[in-house]
This record gives C-alpha cells, structure tokens and sequence, in this order.
C-alpha cells in the first residue's frame, strides 16, 4: 500500500505546491482540469473497458454493491436536514460531499494494487458510481440549489448526456459488448490520450485542495469525511463480499467508495446554487484525510 499512497501523495502536494508558488495562472489549472476531464480520463476508460474480460466481473452484483449504500447514503443526509439545521445549498453540499468521487485518485490506488485488471475493474464500476451520483447530485441541486442560478432550470439529463466520464465508460462497454474492441488504428492515440490521465488529474486535485472554513463547517465536514471515507466504503465492503464480489473487484468496490470528493463537485455546486465555498472545504479536508483512511478502509475490508 506504500507504494499506492506515497506516490498520491507527493502528487498532490506537488500540485498545491506549484499552484500556490510556481504556476499561479488560474487559467494553467482550469485547462489541465479541462484537458484531464473531458480528454484524457475518457480516454483511459474507452482503452480499459474496451480491453478488459467482462466475464470475469459480475456487473450485476457489482452494480448492486455500489448502488445500495449511495442512495441510501444520499437519503440518509437529506433526512438529516433538520438535525443539521441546513439551508438547501448547504444540504447539496453536504450531499455531493457524501457521495462523489475523485476519480483520478482511484485510478492510482487501483493501479498500483492490481495493475491493468484494477484499472479495468475500477473502470467498470465508475461506469456504475459516475452516472449515479450525478443523477443524485443534479436532482438535490435542482430541487434545493440557489434558485437563482441560472443553471438552477435545467433538468439532470443535459448533465449526464454531456459528461464525459460517462460518455467514455458507455464508449469502451459498447466496444466490448459489440464484440469489436479496441480497433487498431485507434488503440495507439488511445493510449497516447489515456496516459497523462493519472498524473494530470492528481495535479489538478492537488491545486484544488482549499481549507478555508468557519468554525461552523466544522460539524458538516466531519460528518460528510465520516459517511464518504468510512461509513459508505465498509458499507459497499460488506454487501459486494456478501453477494459474492471478490478480488480486484472488491477491491475497486471499496477503493472508489472510499474515495474523497472530486473538484468537479466545486465546479457543479457554482453552476447550480449549492454552497460552493462550503464545497470547497470539504473537498480540501477529504482529500487530505483520504491519504490515512483508504489504506485503514481496505485493510479493514481485508483486499489488501
């Protein structure tokens, strides 16, 4: 796990680093984001799920571990509104902070645990956890968010239809199911695309990491950090081992539980009224104590 961790780390801290001393341009970070989102990650998913047996993960019981505690995590902290006395950009918040994903961090963890078989299983389940917690995520915005967004109207399936995560692991399922591949002519700018996708996307984690907070964010970011790095991964353990989920798969199960909110939950909290300063915070202190609790979640979990 040393070797999985270390590497997340010095990455990140590299990119606050260098966003804070060296490249301070804000417009650097948003096109390595851009360039890290919309190009290379896809990429990485249409080359591994395009490649990868499917016969050897049970998608079913795959889906089933991940779905179940999301929604039920969701829920859980939209009925917990009035214990928490929080306005509704708050709960969006609170909510994406307890369910989203940073992608680009499981795809090392996964890697660096079981190599080209991790990334493809890691990729399969995004293919099940990037459409979920945007369904859920857009819906609580458009029902709660800042009604005076101007993103705040538009429903969740012009968010899906255009994300680009999702687009990459329908693209390699579709190849797979097909029968078709990966086909040659397309494998090389594939893999040329799909290469920079972990070190860019960790750099840009690491510029984004904020922790600017008030003394009363306090109790919404322990409580979002304890249901996303603890409560939801052993959850998500628990249910796949109980239906059946083994190996890389069990594994990529916990590890993209596990992970800390993604920057890219910033970026929809200011699109549509949630509370992105809040947003912000959580992401910043979640991706700081990923670092200790992935490692704990799956040596509890017993997949290392």
């Amino acid at each position: 796990m040393t070797t999985a961790i270390v590497p997340v780390v010095l990455v990140l801290v590299l990119g606050a680093v260098l966003r804070r001393w060296a490249v301070t341009d804000p417009g650097f970070w948003r096109g390595l984001e851009w360039m890290s989102y919309w190009v290379f990650t896809p990429a990485l998913f249409v080359g591994s799920i395009a490649r990868t047996d499917l016969t050897s993960v049970s998608l079913g019981l795959l889906a089933l571990g991940l779905a179940v505690p999301i929604l039920g995590t969701g829920l859980l902290v939209i009925a917990l509104r009035r214990v928490l006395r929080a306005d509704g950009p708050q709960l969006t918040s609170l909510v994406q902070g307890s369910i989203r994903i940073n992608t680009y961090i499981g795809l090392v963890f996964a890697s660096a645990l079981h190599g080209a078989d991790g990334v493809a299983t890691f990729a399969i389940a995004a293919a099940v956890v990037v459409p979920l917690v945007n369904v859920i995520s857009v819906t609580t915005l458009s029902i709660y968010g800042n009604e005076e967004s101007p993103a705040h109207r538009g429903g969740p399936w012009r968010e899906l239809a255009a994300n680009p995560l999702i687009l990459g692991c329908v693209g390699g399922l579709a190849l797979n199911l097909l029968g078709i591949g990966l086909p040659v002519v397309a494998a090389a700018p594939v893999d040329m695309l799909a290469s920079p996708a972990l070190l860019s996307g960790t750099l840009a984690a690491g510029a984004a990491i904020t922790l600017q907070f008030r003394l009363r964010d306090a109790l919404d970011i322990g409580m979002a950090s304890m249901l996303k790095l603890v409560a939801l991964p052993l959850a998500a353990g628990a249910i796949a081992h109980t239906v059946g989920v083994t190996g890389a798969a069990l594994a990529s199960v916990v590890i993209i539980c596990a992970l800390p909110t993604a920057p890219s939950a910033y970026i929809l909290a200011t699109r549509m009224g949630g509370d992105s300063r809040l947003m912000a915070s959580i992401t910043g202190v979640q991706t700081i104590l990923a670092t200790a609790t992935l490692p704990a979640v799956l040596t509890v979990v017993g997949v290392l």
